[in-house]
């Protein structure tokens, strides 16, 4: 009879629809991101942090964590609107305060780091899954900063060293350009701040770096200018071949010759995280659970039409 069988085919989608539910919400929202180069202690020690994953540091932060970071990518406050300060306690700036990312705030020398050269030209690749408006505040620790102690706002000059307004999504990353302070040396914090405007939420990162000492900068400034003499003289003599030997400059953003991962610093074991799969982002869960919500809604379709013709 038609009353049975509308009987029974709201039965059939009242079956489904808490299976549905329950899938739709596992699937993790895309609104996400955080730097990979120079790499971020969260996408570092992520499961796509690659080599850097196995470091002291990164294991020790999981451990501390009780969870690994597969959720690289959504550490955010909402409704913070610019109160940093106020909302994020000193000692936790890594983890913005929230428990789930907890061991991002183990002060210890060892991170995975980027080396970078004062003063040079900076380009951050922050990547992310969707554009959001929004504006990337970024933070380098003061002179004589010490990382064997928790990272606290003292740490931090009163205003960001760039700003970085709406920039545009391109290939699933932001690329922030901007001039690094001249007066760093050593091992510092790349601490950075993204206010969504399309969104009431908030991103913290630490991305840890590390510059040349007053006395290495020097004693390669001395070396660059030997090669150069060195060259001089050897182009005055046809027997000898002339040397070539270009500095190096801090350049964050893999070439295509080279593997896609950040700069090793000079002197400094830690290992560094690969961002070839950078671009992908969480999508690999996002997929999974869309595929999983499809065949969900086709089975209920399905059996809903079969007692439909009953």
């Amino acid at each position: 009879m038609p009353w049975m069988r509308s009987h029974r085919s709201a039965l059939a989608a009242a079956a489904v629809t808490p299976l549905l539910l329950t899938v739709w919400a596992a699937v993790p929202a895309r609104a996400h991101g955080a730097p990979t180069d120079p790499v971020s202690r969260v996408y570092a020690c992520s499961p796509e942090g690659g080599s850097a994953s196995d470091s002291t540091a990164c294991r020790a932060a999981v451990a501390a964590n009780g969870t690994p970071f597969t959720a690289w990518d959504n550490l955010r406050i909402a409704n913070v609107n610019g109160r940093d300060r106020q909302v994020v306690p000193d000692g936790k700036l890594c983890s913005g305060g929230l428990p789930a990312y907890r061991g991002l705030d183990l002060a210890r020398a060892d991170w995975p780091s980027t080396r970078l050269a004062p003063g040079a030209s900076l380009t951050m690749r922050y990547v992310s899954t969707i554009p959001h408006t929004g504006t990337f505040r970024l933070y380098l620790t003061k002179p004589g900063y010490d990382p064997a102690k928790p990272l606290t706002w003292s740490d931090l000059p009163d205003r960001p060293f760039a700003e970085v307004k709406d920039p545009a999504l391109t290939d699933g990353a932001y690329r922030l350009t901007a001039k690094l302070p001249s007066d760093r040396s050593g091992r510092h914090v790349l601490f950075t701040i993204w206010q969504n405007s399309s969104t009431p939420d908030t991103y913290y990162s630490c991305s840890d770096v590390v510059f040349p000492d007053r006395e290495s900068a020097g004693k390669e400034a001395d070396g660059d200018a030997d090669r150069d003499n060195g060259r001089t003289a050897a182009a005055s003599s046809p027997a000898k071949e002339p040397r070539t030997s270009e500095p190096r400059t801090a350049d964050p953003t893999p070439t295509a010759s080279a593997p896609a991962e950040t700069a090793r610093t000079q002197g400094d074991s830690t290992p560094v995280a690969s961002t070839g799969a950078a671009d992908s982002g969480p999508s690999t869960p996002l997929l999974a659970g869309g595929a999983a919500a499809v065949l969900v809604l086709t089975g209920g379709a399905a059996l809903a039409l079969r007692l439909r013709r009953r």
